[in-house]
């Protein structure tokens, strides 16, 4: 859960506190940002009397240079520049002279888990407030040295300039401004959003001429201690399942091995938190660790998951969403309803456990020594790494660093601290830094799998021509389970991720779900339980339609009914809205229309296509954005599916940074692309039957879209997510396509034509 941010304060620090909290010199004016995240800084540190710090500092220095630090994880996402652009904008700075600093891992820094889609929404208001007590501090040293009033001074580009046209540089103001007390927050005025210099405006990501030019430092980049050596592990096939014997004496003759000894297995449920254990190989290089891990004669454990079978799991889950489950939301008399209904809608959906693999595998360079632990890392959760950490080695809190390195991909997977403690606990033991190593089969056959589900969904449409019943039911192992041996159903968080959240005018709408326990790590996957209920939802939507024989766009139109805001909390006590109250981020129909017909518009919806083509059209709400998404698509009589083109439409209230909403989009249509055509994880006696690229599939460039255009809304509405809401509408929106374009019905993911 995250922390309210509306009680930000904003005061100054002292330069002792910064450098002793930084190592950074300064001089000039320094500000800290102390979010209302100290419940989670208590609870991180353990201590109830925990005395909070300012999460972010604000430094401008005597020679005008702006340094933001930032406490969030880079990962492709942009948030690296979209929030000290936000500061900026409101501060008047020189864009060009703002300075990011990546933070350590630390709960003074407050929330620093880049999961969830919300860095931006949660920062929004508190980085504005932040960058224009700045700017008014600035305008009352100029007002101050001119001798006139402060209505007659305004900061612009990095000066202050007066009625009167002279103006004074930033840098020039900044001891002054530093001297002066902090004003009023009443006094404090944010910018009215048309004077935005930077907000809504196309921005550059400040890691781009590192990143072209090879200067940027990813996890993988981290060699930096001397004395490092690498470290790979082999692992029991099934996740949990402990070692029964193995003999290394082949391992140590290749030459480079340096140890060859063991990490203890946790069991099942493994937790987030706790590596596999396994056999580990210690060597000088790369290739003798894994050579010598070829080497190794090993004998596994079988544990208490070791008959998991896939294929007759899914099968049980399809065949329990048949019958009666527990009830998660119920408005009317489904069943009454659907009793006399003229005609009946009926489908079943099954998606299978899914892989992040990011390109940048897991690694980890640790140095465990002198009762102190650093470590480099490309890690989402910098505090849970810090946490975990400081309990699988007995050590205190405060002896533990967390150092974020650029984030090769992630979605999800590095939010997990299980490879950091690896390296750690194996520096530990060796004495000497350790760069631990995860190849692609060690990521693929040893994640935490987006989880399979299956669903049934029955609707009900009247004499005349009216939906008036919705069932709809769910199976899936809740991620809890991966911690909890007793967590068999789905959270409530879960499930409002497009299943209690029906945002339709049916009178009758029943949702049910049926127990299902984990067998694997099962984890967050971009968009969680998003992807497969928006896939039923969207798909059996098409199928109304067809049934209505009303155009797709203008049925979910009819369904919205009239304009107005959903107060789900009277129609389920189960729902989350994304950590938000309803009232500050309400369910807006009008919002979702505007989208739908939006969308509608720009795709030059029901144009015409040659045969063996057609659109197709889904839109769904998540992490508060509402995106409408049209795919189209073309299908060869070789069954070989091409996306010529998407088009999304997003409202994600202000489009803080339009560039990388864009590039958000466009790489999430890929990847949505993937999952849907491509992916797909089978477990056989309880191991990961997939291991590289050659089986399991992702989407190859001619599987990804030929065009993808992102048409973003015009808003002041607060900021939502934008990392996750590509994925939901795409993966229906392209089953709807292929079935304009074949005849076929998708129900169940990777698509399979033939």
């Amino acid at each position: 859960m995250k922390a309210d941010t509306n009680e930000s304060k904003i005061f100054k620090v002292s330069r002792r506190d910064f450098v002793k909290t930084t190592s950074m010199s300064i001089s000039g004016l320094l500000l800290g940002i102390s979010f209302s995240c100290s419940d989670t800084a208590k609870k991180l540190s353990g201590n109830p009397e925990y005395v909070f710090s300012p999460n972010l500092f604000i430094t401008l220095n005597g020679n005008g240079d702006v340094t933001l630090i930032a406490h969030r994880s880079e990962m492709g996402t942009g948030i690296r520049t979209s929030l000290p652009l936000i500061m900026a904008d409101e501060m008047e700075a020189d864009w060009n002279r703002v300075k990011v600093v990546q933070a350590v891992g630390d709960e003074k820094y407050g929330d620093q888990n880049t999961d969830g889609s919300y860095s931006v929404r949660m920062f929004f208001t508190p980085l504005r407030k932040a960058g224009a007590t700045v700017r008014l501090l600035l305008e009352q040293a100029a007002a101050k040295e001119w001798d006139v009033d402060v209505s007659e001074c305004k900061a612009k580009n990095h000066e202050v300039v007066h009625s009167s046209g002279k103006t004074l540089g930033f840098g020039l103001l900044a001891e002054k401004a530093a001297a002066l007390p902090m004003p009023e927050e009443s006094s404090v005025k944010l910018k009215e959003p048309k004077d935005f210099k930077y907000i809504s405006k196309q921005s550059s990501i400040v890691d781009l001429k590192d990143i072209v030019t090879g200067k940027a430092k990813f996890g993988f980049d981290n060699n930096h201690l001397p004395n490092t050596k690498i470290a790979v592990v082999k692992r029991n096939p099934e996740p949990g399942a402990g070692l029964k014997s193995f003999i290394a004496d082949n391992a140590v003759k290749v030459p480079g091995v340096i140890k060859v000894f063991t990490l203890d297995a946790p069991g099942f449920p493994t937790t987030l938190n706790k590596p596999l254990g396994g056999v580990v190989v210690v060597a000088e290089n790369t290739w003798a660790a894994l050579e010598g891990r070829k080497a190794l004669d090993v004998t596994w454990n079988k544990g208490m998951n070791a008959d998991y079978d896939t294929k007759s799991y899914n099968n049980a889950m399809l065949k329990s969403v048949k019958t009666k489950g527990k009830v998660r939301r119920e408005n009317g008399q489904v069943d009454k309803a659907l009793a006399s209904a003229k005609k009946i809608i009926e489908a079943d959906y099954v998606v299978p456990l899914l892989s992040h693999t990011p390109m940048e595998t897991p690694c980890a360079l640790a140095h465990v020594h002198d009762n102190a632990c650093e470590v480099w890392a490309p890690v989402q959760d910098p505090q849970g790494v810090r946490k975990s950490l400081a309990e699988a080695l007995g050590m205190d809190l405060k002896n533990v660093t967390v150092n974020i390195t650029l984030l090769g991909g992630a979605f999800g997977r590095k939010s997990k601290p299980d490879f950091v403690v690896e390296a750690a606990l194996i520096s530990r033991t060796m004495g000497t830094p350790i760069k631990i190593l995860w190849t692609r089969e060690d990521d693929i056959q040893h994640d935490f799998y987006h989880f399979p589900s299956a669903q049934h969904i029955k609707v009900g449409i009247d004499e005349n021509n009216k939906v008036t019943s919705w069932l709809h039911r769910s199976a899936f192992p809740p991620i809890d389970g991966t911690s909890n041996a007793n967590a068999k159903e789905a959270s409530g968080a879960e499930l409002s991720m497009g299943m209690i959240d029906l945002p339709y005018a049916i009178e009758n709408v029943c949702c049910e779900t049926q127990e299902a326990e984990a067998k694997i790590r099962i984890g967050w996957l971009r968009s969680v339980a998003n992807i497969h209920h928006a896939y039923a939802v969207g798909c059996t939507l098409d199928e109304v339609a067809k049934a209505r024989g009303v155009d797709p766009v203008q049925n979910m139109l009819d369904l919205l009914g009239d304009d107005r805001t959903i107060d789900f909390n009277s129609l389920t006590s189960e729902f989350w809205n994304y950590s938000e109250k309803l009232e500050d981020f309400p369910w807006s129909t009008a919002r979702f229309r505007h989208v739908i017909e939006t969308a509608k518009e720009k795709s030059n919806w029901g144009k015409s296509l040659p045969k063996g083509s057609g659109q197709g059209f889904a839109a769904h709400r998540s992490f508060l954005t509402y995106v409408a998404c049209v795919v189209e698509v073309a299908v060869d009589a070789n069954n070989k599916i091409r996306i010529p083109k998407v088009d999304y439409v997003v409202d994600c209230g202000v489009p803080v940074n339009p560039e990388r909403i864009k590039a958000q989009f466009e790489g999430g249509a890929a990847f949505a692309a993937s999952l849907a055509l491509k992916s797909e994880i089978t477990v056989s006696n309880g191991a990961v039957q997939q291991s590289n690229f050659h089986n399991y599939q992702v989407g190859r460039m001619s599987d990804s879209p030929y065009e993808t255009a992102v048409h973003i809304i015009e808003s002041n509405e607060k900021p939502t997510g934008v990392g996750e809401p590509p994925v939901p509408p795409f993966i229906p929106a392209l089953c709807n396509a292929i079935y304009a374009a074949t005849g076929k019905r998708v129900r169940q993911l990777p698509v399979r034509l033939a």
